[in-house]
């Protein structure tokens, strides 16, 4: 029993600190607009209810990179909010998609 207590005490402390961890996150800005989305083929839904999450592009520090998308788990009672791109006079800066 003590164990048990002790892992989950462990799991839960982990998972605060990847969701702070995203949260502290620095605004990074980028001069130059990211190209335009690509298109996707969207394969057959792999699961009932599977969420299609956009493939976007990324900025690695030097370069735009795609990432493609994907079929996710849902998360019970939340919507994927997809992420974008922000235009402001610092630059385009990255809002990352989340659910809601």
């Amino acid at each position: 029993m003590k164990i048990r207590s002790m892992l989950t005490i462990l799991m839960v402390t982990s998972l605060t600190c990847l969701n702070l961890e995203g949260c502290a996150t620095r605004a990074v800005y980028v001069k130059t607009a990211p190209p335009a989305k690509r298109a996707d083929v969207r394969p057959a839904r792999p699961f009932a209810k599977a969420v299609w999450i956009a493939g976007f592009w990324r900025w690695n520090g030097n370069k735009y990179v795609w990432l493609k998308s994907k079929w996710v788990k849902p998360q019970k009672g939340f919507k994927w909010v997809p992420g974008r791109w922000k235009n402001s006079s610092r630059g385009y800066r990255w809002i990352p998609g989340h659910w809601k």
